[in-house]
């Protein structure tokens, strides 16, 4: 706690001055970010540094995993779903951002599929990308299944089904992503060690504000093409 108080306050002397008028700026006018950014909330994976954005630039979301349930899932799960409901319309957004990254630990959980009594949020959570760890049985088998390969491949794949698959899920009528245009435009990947960023836009979707990116990133893993699922 004493690390936290001392940041604030040198914050407050060293670093506030450079931002002074900024600040003064989106307090007056209130925020505009041009870009909701739905990330894990593993404390490596910095929304604002690794896009290098300053205050007022990204509305962020952070979860455990950065899982995107379907629009028709309520409850006591779907916070993030109310963020994007937010920034999409009343925030006014442009884009949607999805982005993951490697050594995810809600990916090896995911993948491992063994509930603990002892979490029952955290179990009913990743049971919301239970179609991610499907996919990934049915299409990586080549790939060991605690391997960082395969890990690595359900956290692909995981920013891509929002991307891909979640505009067009819906479990009543209306309720899908896609009634948002700017939803789920892009999606990115960083590579934890190497401090790289796999851009991959929708192929569907105009090019986006952001200017994520504009290559896909490829589903090639232990020299393995694969195909998108269908």
């Amino acid at each position: 706690m004493q690390k936290l108080i001392d940041g604030v306050h040198k914050f407050r002397d060293e670093e506030f001055g450079r931002y002074k008028s900024l600040f003064k700026r989106l307090s007056r006018q209130g925020q505009n970010p041009h870009t909701l950014f739905i990330t894990c909330s593993d404390s490596r994976v910095l929304a604002e540094l690794i896009t290098q954005s300053q205050p007022g630039d990204l509305f962020v979301v952070k979860n455990i995993g950065n899982i995107v349930p379907p629009a028709n899932v309520v409850g006591s799960t779907n916070s993030t779903a109310a963020a994007i409901e937010f920034a999409v319309q009343s925030v006014g957004v442009s884009d949607v951002v999805v982005c993951g990254h490697s050594q995810c630990g809600a990916m090896t959980a995911l993948l491992e599929n063994k509930p603990s009594p002892d979490s029952p949020h955290l179990n009913q959570w990743l049971e919301i990308a239970a179609p991610v760890r499907t996919l990934i049985e049915n299409n990586y088998s080549h790939l060991k299944k605690d391997s960082q390969a395969c890990i690595t491949a359900a956290g692909e794949e995981n920013v891509l089904f929002p991307v891909e698959k979640l505009p067009n899920v819906s479990g009543r009528p209306g309720k899908t992503w896609g009634r948002f245009p700017g939803a789920f435009s892009a999606g990115v990947f960083q590579n934890q060690p190497r401090g790289k960023l796999f851009p991959f836009n929708n192929p569907k979707k105009k090019t986006n504000s952001s200017g994520v990116g504009s290559t896909n990133f490829p589903r090639t893993l232990a020299g393995k093409k694969l195909k998108p699922p269908s």
